[in-house]
């Protein structure tokens, strides 16, 4: 039975039908149905297996897919907005980047580790978002101790560089201790100023200390000093161990013997805006249970978790009779096999079981096809979708549909130097023409090339507009055929350049 918070992730997959999904789908991705619509049914099943009875749950596996097509058709978007949406723990990796165990290179199984590291990093942080208030609140009374230290129990002050350092004012307002005793006032600028009277001690402080959380709720003290207590980063020996490229369970022993080590602390001094950064981690350590967390990552994992297997295309071919890179690409998809299948593998959190993980694999196959991969792996992945090349008209709709368009980001950081850019609709039916006709000339890259055909355009506009008058700015088929005209026409610039 899954936990109540991971029946909560589940319970808003239960509002999202497959129409919804690709409707949620479609304002980001241009075109490609059958891809949507198959991934949209692939992630219903995860909560209808939930829904399930008991009997048969775990027998249930899901329906991995592998999604072909050339490079920039939408492949990668599907699969992490997908994730998004779902709430679910997300890891994209490149086949290409694993080898063959005994081979120079990572092992198939680092995936699982991954997958298991970005769950608990998406679980912290929302255990973090529950407790922010509470944090906030516990971090104010720390700076305010900090900044204005209680009275001693005789009713003497305790002198405020004890833990706070004051800037310079214009005019010198604080008042050094007597033995007689006294307190500090805050004046209306924030500085800290002593009247004497013991008898009055503790009813001054409360009301000095209002006054002084009201400065710092205000961000007036944010330029003030204090000197607070930090755990510095572990030497570089740690680095040395964690190191790229080196062995799998390194990390697992690095790990070790950071926590045999002695935990020490030194005091720094920072401002009140950087204290309280670094105060609220503490509290986030001391209010956030990392076991519970870990555990429910696990489980996140283990129910919800997606693997965006990239460039699967790159480890199929024919069987090669002789040596070479084929003998670590067939054992790569051999490796594969269990993962994909099912299977328990052990990470630094725990074990954890790869059954109900769901597996989308995606590849050009522009070399090799989907029938190269070896017969049994073939099998792990029984739904296959072949999305469509895009088209001029597609590219049209790529700048204008998507909430996060080209057009839409270009305008926004125009808008950042005071200017605003506007694309006129035949200015963007041309830069659509431009894009198609240098993919089918060059290596088609897809929606990629709309990028390298906008930054060309804009390129002189972003680099001269903090220092031109003319604020506004537009895009026209005309302004695009003479920026572009030389470039397009030209084999050798379009080459490097496009």
């Amino acid at each position: 039975m899954a936990s109540p918070r991971t029946q909560q992730a589940l319970a808003r997959l239960a509002d999202l039908t497959p129409r919804q999904i690709v409707a949620e789908l479609d304002r980001y991705i241009v075109g490609q149905a059958d891809a949507k619509k198959a991934v949209a049914i692939a992630l219903r099943n995860r909560w209808r297996r939930q829904q399930a009875p008991e009997s048969i749950r775990d027998e249930i596996s899901p329906n991995n897919i592998i999604l072909i097509g050339p490079t920039g058709v939408g492949k990668t978007e599907i699969a992490r907005r997908l994730a998004k949406l779902a709430g679910a723990p997300f890891i994209k990796v490149e086949a290409s980047k694993f080898t063959e165990v005994g081979y120079v290179g990572r092992d198939v199984e680092g995936m699982i580790r991954d997958l298991v590291d970005s769950a608990i990093e998406m679980v912290r942080q929302e255990r973090e978002s529950e407790v922010e208030d509470l944090a906030n609140e516990k971090v104010d009374e720390r700076l305010l101790d900090l900044l204005l230290p209680p009275p001693t129990p005789d009713g003497k002050p305790v002198a405020p560089g004890n833990g706070a350092k004051a800037e310079p004012a214009p005019e010198p307002t604080l008042v050094g201790a007597n033995e007689a005793g006294g307190v500090f006032v805050v004046s209306a600028t924030g500085d800290v100023k002593q009247e004497r009277g013991p008898d009055v001690a503790q009813d001054r402080h409360k009301r000095t200390r209002d006054k002084l959380k009201q400065l710092l709720l205000d961000g007036q003290l944010d330029g003030r000093e204090i000197e607070i207590e930090v755990t510095p980063n572990q030497g570089p020996m740690f680095d040395v161990f964690a190191s790229q490229g080196a062995p799998e369970g390194m990390e697992n022993f690095t790990e070790m013997l950071r926590d045999m080590m002695p935990k020490k602390t030194k005091k720094r001094t920072v401002k009140v805006s950087e204290a309280r950064r670094i105060l609220i981690e503490q509290e986030f350590q001391k209010l956030v249970d990392m076991e519970d967390v870990t555990a429910d990552a696990l489980e996140r994992v283990e129910t919800l978790g997606i693997v965006f297997l990239d460039e699967i295309d790159k480890i199929a071919g024919e069987k090669s009779q002789m040596g070479g890179p084929d003998v670590s690409r067939e054992g790569v998809q051999r490796d594969l096999l269990p993962i994909v299948e099912g299977s328990n593998v052990q990470t630094k959190h725990g074990m954890v079981k790869t059954d109900h993980i769901l597996f989308v694999a995606a590849g050009a196959f522009h070399v090799s096809k989907p029938s190269d991969l070896i017969p049994e792996l073939q099998g792990r992945f029984p739904i296959r979708v072949e999305l469509k090349p895009l088209t001029e008209a597609d590219f049209v709709r790529i700048m204008t549909e998507p909430e996060n368009a080209l057009t839409k980001q270009y305008a926004a950081l125009v808008a950042a130097d005071g200017a605003s850019l506007e694309f006129t609709a035949d200015g963007i039916a041309e830069i659509a023409r431009i894009a198609a006709t240098v993919n089918s000339r060059m290596e088609n890259i897809g929606a990629r090339r709309l990028h390298t055909v906008m930054t060309t355009q804009l390129e002189e506009t972003l680099f001269d507009l903090p220092d031109v008058r003319d604020k506004k700015i537009v895009v026209d088929a005309t302004v695009v055929r003479e920026k572009l005209k030389a470039i397009v026409e030209d084999e050798d610039l379009r080459r490097y350049i496009l």
